[in-house]
């Protein structure tokens, strides 16, 4: 099936949606943010729509305007507590444009070590506390199981590797950026401080240690597709597009490169774009039931022009890792995969592995103790800033009066990029495992499960206040309660 008949088919009913019967879940849990999936069965129940919500209203383009440019790299770092780092370095690579700044060596490298600690722990993240649960013990298992504390009773030096892994990317935040989270430390030009010797010693004793636990995630992750080949291969399935940086060469970059975009049989589509244009390449739809954007390569159109970008579209898509370590188990992971959702987790881990031998290669790099921290040239009116963070490509735009003021902000969240893919993948695993009689827990799981493998962050696109239990109702077509299941 194309990837536009996938979309014909699930994502809006036909006939009168009141005919059918629709489940709920909401909140999505174990992903950072809160969205909602919705579900319309008929009474054999087969599935006819699936939509994953964004339901809050996301106001940061809006309510920027009119404050000063040099305020955007800590302001939009509130974006979200997870990956502030992301936002803080796409914000001031846009603004180093509009200060007409060409970073010396030191603020350069700086700010690479501050987003590879940030991959690191996020990835760390990602995968020990949040996705782990469900790939050791099982979509169906005991559900007071599923979760970091399980992983500690059962596999206890599985769980502290994950959390001293997540804790050292932190502490790398911590010294360049200045906190742990929402930090300081990248300004408009460049940077606002180096690492001392005694930083570099600190953090140079432990990286070894991060770099042998992080192969031993990838293996273990590698184990985990071997003793199922078949559910790693299958589950939500599906074929598009991919998008992410590449440098001048081709290798992987995810603090600078190039735009390349390859078809579903790894043809490219577009390579090198330079990101500044990325308006020329790229459009962005609304759809009138998500508050989340739907981004699409124009010269494709909105049918078929949708794309996955993060970990998995970023090791597909370059030509080779710079690092040795992880190009291997690239390699190997290439030729043991299809592309499916859960191929997620086992590059993120590759990249876990990358990012630990970058910072490595940074912190035996003198540069990083220099005092040369901010440059400075001639001013311009915008600036395009594009990294690409541990959930995909990242794109902040911003226009400067004269005055110094914003007077136009344009975000591409990373989730934003994944938004038609994280649809496609939930109506696939509906498709393939919803029976329709009956609401389980087990089943609900696997809705989500293909969701977290995007590791999406719907912080980044969202602000929810306060608490929001999970309540699935299902209703008869005469509007009868069938079944109710409440998550507190």
């Amino acid at each position: 099936m194309t990837a536009t008949e996938q979309l014909d088919t699930l994502e809006t009913a036909s006939g009168d949606p009141g005919d059918l019967r629709r489940v709920v879940l909401e909140p999505v849990s174990r992903v950072e943010g809160h969205g909602k999936v919705t579900i319309l069965l008929d009474d054999a129940g087969h599935v006819h729509q699936v939509r994953l919500h964004i339901v809050e209203f996301r106001g940061f383009e809006r309510f920027v305007e009119g404050r000063p440019y040099w305020e955007m790299p800590v302001l939009v770092s509130r974006l979200c507590g997870i990956c502030p780092v992301s936002h803080h370095l796409a914000a001031s690579k846009a603004l180093d444009v509009v200060v007409g700044a060409t970073l010396s060596p030191t603020a350069e490298k700086i700010r690479r070590l501050m987003h590879y600690g940030q991959q690191l722990q996020s990835h760390a993240l990602h995968f020990f506390h949040l996705s782990s649960p469900d790939l050791l013990f099982g979509f169906d298992s005991e559900v007071s199981r599923r979760n970091i504390v399980g992983v500690a009773a059962a596999y206890p030096e599985v769980a502290r590797q994950g959390i001293l892994l997540r804790k050292y990317g932190q502490e790398v935040i911590r010294h360049t950026a200045g906190k742990r989270i929402h930090g300081t430390g990248s300004v408009p030009g460049g940077v606002n401080r180096s690492l001392t010797p005694a930083q570099r010693e600190e953090l140079r004793a432990d990286i070894d240690q991060m770099i042998a636990w992080s192969r031993d995630a990838v293996r273990l992750v590698q184990q985990l597709h071997e003793q199922n080949p078949d559910l790693y291969a299958s589950f939500g399935h599906f074929r598009s597009n991919t998008m992410g940086f590449v440098a001048d060469d081709g290798a992987l970059d995810l603090y600078h490169g190039g735009l390349r975009a390859k078809d579903p049989d790894g043809n490219v589509i577009f390579d090198h774009v330079d990101y500044a244009t990325y308006e020329r390449v790229l459009t962005e739809e609304v759809k009138p039931w998500s508050y989340m954007k739907f981004p699409y390569i124009t010269e494709l159109g909105p049918d078929d022009g949708w794309y996955r970008v993060g970990p998995l579209a970023r090791v597909m898509n370059c030509d080779y890792i710079p690092t040795p370590l992880a190009d291997a188990e690239r390699v190997t992971m290439l030729g043991a995969i299809n592309g499916a959702p859960l191929n997620y987790h086992w590059a993120r881990m590759v990249e876990m592995l990358f990012s630990a031998e970058m910072i490595r290669e940074l912190l035996d790099d003198f540069d990083i103790t220099g005092e040369d921290l901010v440059n400075l040239g001639e001013r311009r009116s915008e600036g395009v800033g594009v990294i690409e963070a541990p959930r995909g490509t990242l794109f902040h735009h911003y226009r400067v009066g004269d005055d110094d003021l914003i007077t136009m902000a344009n975000l591409i969240v990373s989730t934003t990029n994944n938004n038609q893919a994280m649809n496609t993948a939930v109506r696939e695993v509906a498709r393939q495992y919803l029976d329709g009689t009956e609401i389980t827990e087990g089943l609900l799981n696997h809705i989500e499960v293909a969701i977290r493998a995007f590791d999406p962050c719907l912080s980044c696109a969202t602000h929810a206040l306060g608490a929001m239990p999970l309540e699935v109702t299902l209703v008869a077509p005469d509007g009868t309660v069938l079944d109710r299941r409440v998550k507190e």
